[in-house]
């Protein structure tokens, strides 16, 4: 398909993802990201990167939910086995996840068929970190380091003939008659980009300190985990709904790293390098799908959106763009039906 014009608004993981997907399917098509934010300054930046998506990631069904996660770990996987996967900032990484409630806590369905080794953790095992814990599961997973994913998505998607414009888009009708197709991958700025009240942050902060001895991952209670990555380890966390500070709290600060240490009382003797600050753009459901605006100047503009996936957006943004990039053939092919 050839002259065709589409336009991604956003360069966060999501926004990334999907224009190099875009640019596998239209090799031909002049493609531009159009961003007012770019790698640190991403909500992307901030996420730790685990690929573990919650069993409350919500699609359409279960059915596209399933293979959007599906298609997003073999996606990463299959980076993470080349050459390239270190400048990708994409690894293998085996952790715990440990409770003292529930064994639901644990499970993941999404995930029990997929990843290479999930089993129930032993008793010897439960006893890896100080607490009560009475249930709790071993897994290998994959890791992707935004922090180097993101510059090494851009480059990739530059090398490829890839437009990017620095530019705030406020409105819909700044883009008609210039797109065959815009992509909305805007993550928490749909909210106001689409009036879309459905669309609600949930503040994360985080703590990145210097640990090279932790090799592996540990979730607990109250949202606490432990990450090693590429550099730093990243502590956390916490899930603030409706909060829109991104500001550094020293009460949450102090709060994760007491509940970090006293699950890894080694950490006590790890300095800080660094904290950061993100606003998760949940949406129950997430969107995915179709729209034919018509703008404000009474023009009409075809519309793929793409965004909501919440705190999980690194992990599974490969399969929700592999999905987002097929409504755009279908509308681009005129078999629209919305």
């Amino acid at each position: 398909m050839t002259d065709v014009n589409i336009a991604v608004l956003g360069a966060g993981v999501v926004g990334l993802t999907t224009a190099l997907e875009l640019q596998t399917q239209f090799r031909n098509a002049r493609i531009t990201i159009l961003a007012d934010k770019f790698k640190e300054d991403t909500t992307s930046f901030v996420a730790a990167g685990l690929f573990r998506p919650s069993p409350n990631f919500s699609g359409p069904n279960e059915t596209i939910t399933r293979k959007w996660i599906n298609n997003s770990y073999h996606h990463w996987d299959t980076i993470r086995r080349t050459a390239e996967a270190s400048l990708a900032g994409v690894t293998e990484i085996s952790g715990y996840m440990f409770s003292s409630v529930s064994p639901s806590t644990v499970r993941n369905p999404y995930l029990e068929g997929l990843l290479p080794l999930y089993r129930t953790a032993t008793k010897e095992e439960l006893n890896l970190c100080p607490g009560d814990w009475k249930y709790g599961s071993f897994l290998t997973t994959v890791l992707i380091d935004c922090g180097v994913y993101l510059p090494w998505a851009t480059n990739k998607y530059l090398a490829t003939n890839g437009k990017i414009v620095p530019q705030t888009i406020n409105t819909f009708t700044e883009l008609t008659g210039k797109y065959d197709v815009v992509v909305n991958c805007t993550g928490f700025g749909a909210k106001y980009l689409c009036n879309d009240k459905k669309l609600v942050p949930i503040r994360g902060q985080v703590l990145k300190v210097h640990a090279p001895w932790v090799k592996t991952f540990f979730y607990g209670e109250y949202d606490t985990y432990i990450i090693p990555s590429f550099g730093a380890v990243t502590l956390g966390g916490c899930r603030q709904y409706e909060s829109y500070n991104l500001n550094p709290c020293k009460y949450d600060a102090l709060a994760i790293r007491e509940r970090c240490e006293a699950m890894l009382p080694s950490l006590k003797s790890a300095p800080l390098v660094g904290q950061r600050i993100g606003l998760r753009p949940h949406r129950d459901v997430v969107r995915i799908e179709k729209e034919v605006i018509t703008t404000e100047n009474g023009r009409n503009l075809k519309v793929v959106h793409n965004y909501g996936h919440g705190g999980y957006g690194v992990t599974t943004a490969p399969g929700t763009s592999k999905y987002a990039v097929e409504l755009v053939k279908e509308m681009l092919m005129g078999n629209s039906k919305l």
